[in-house]
């Protein structure tokens, strides 16, 4: 299938590379030259423009940071409705608000284009080995039309019910998992400062009723879990700023449900005083040094 596949950052890069693994000819646009050129040594194509991109596609995906790039690359006069045929089935898997979702869909539908929202979860070892999580807003017919190439890039694909609803599941999973994480760095410094062996400490929340992805997985300590970005410097994850973003669509999202999300918020502000100590381009993870005394 040829594929226009537009945004190619941490999560975009791996999911397009996935794709060309798996057969699809793929349309490539981006802003960084660098993933362009690694991408087109496998394959890829690139393009000079979302529009361009999307001309000639059979399918088109793209993965951007927050709404208003979604905006951008969808509705302006070089975006993708400026290119794409009538008829060929559209996927945004950004994380974005779920009105955006929907007016970007509407429009798109102007164009006789079938939009669906399908944000990810998994984080950027789950996009390297195909093991994402898919929660997709879609009509049934585009739903059964996406999941074979979904399937492609992930390991579950869940419809969530019509457009925008993808989103929901999205910032309610993060607004969870800000949570989590900010509760398993103050339980890991608490020990930590209290004398017991981190490793302990750890593998004792990891049996026990404490056990969350957080610890398990991605646990905030140094040397706890190799494979997670704290033991390589809180490198290579998913941005603290991009966590801050998540949790303020939550609580945004919130406000206009009239629904309390205090944890959130609490966690929100944690999370804004990271990115303006200047390390919000650090793993999300890195909160833990908010508890942990300077070393």
């Amino acid at each position: 299938m040829k594929i226009a596949f537009i945004g190619l950052g941490n999560m975009g890069a791996p999911m397009a590379r996935n794709l060309i693994k798996a057969g699809h000819a793929l349309n490539l646009f981006d802003l960084n030259q660098t993933v362009l050129n690694e991408l087109a040594a496998l394959g890829g194509t690139i393009s000079a423009s979302p529009r361009d991109a999307a001309q000639g596609a059979e399918l088109v995906l793209t993965m951007l940071p927050a709404a208003a790039h979604v905006r951008s690359v969808w509705l302006n006069e070089d975006g993708v409705l400026a290119g794409i045929g009538k008829g060929v089935p559209a996927v945004d898997c950004s994380t974005i608000d779920p009105q955006t979702a929907r007016d970007v869909a509407a429009a798109a539908a102007k164009h006789g284009v079938a939009m669906a929202d399908a944000p990810v979860s998994g984080g950027t070892g789950g996009a390297q080995a195909g093991t994402l999580t898919f929660m997709v807003g879609a009509n049934p017919e585009l739903f059964a039309t996406l999941q074979p190439v979904l399937a492609q890039m992930g390991r579950n694909i869940v419809h969530c019910g019509d457009v925008g609803t993808g989103q929901i599941a999205k910032i309610c999973n993060n607004l969870l998992l800000g949570i989590s994480m900010v509760g398993v760095s103050e339980a890991m410094a608490l020990g930590d400062a209290l004398g017991i062996d981190t490793q302990v400490l750890a593998g004792i929340i990891n049996s026990s009723t404490g056990r969350c992805w957080s610890s398990d997985t991605y646990n905030p300590w140094p040397g706890v879990i190799e494979t997670a970005p704290a033991s390589r410097g809180y490198t290579g994850g998913f941005g603290a700023d991009l966590m801050l973003k998540d949790l303020g669509l939550a609580t945004e999202a919130a406000r206009q449900a009239h629904q309390p999300v205090i944890l959130g918020a609490v966690a929100q502000q944690l999370y804004q005083s990271m990115s303006q100590r200047g390390d919000g381009g650090k793993d999300f993870s890195a909160i833990i040094n908010s508890y942990r005394k300077p070393q």
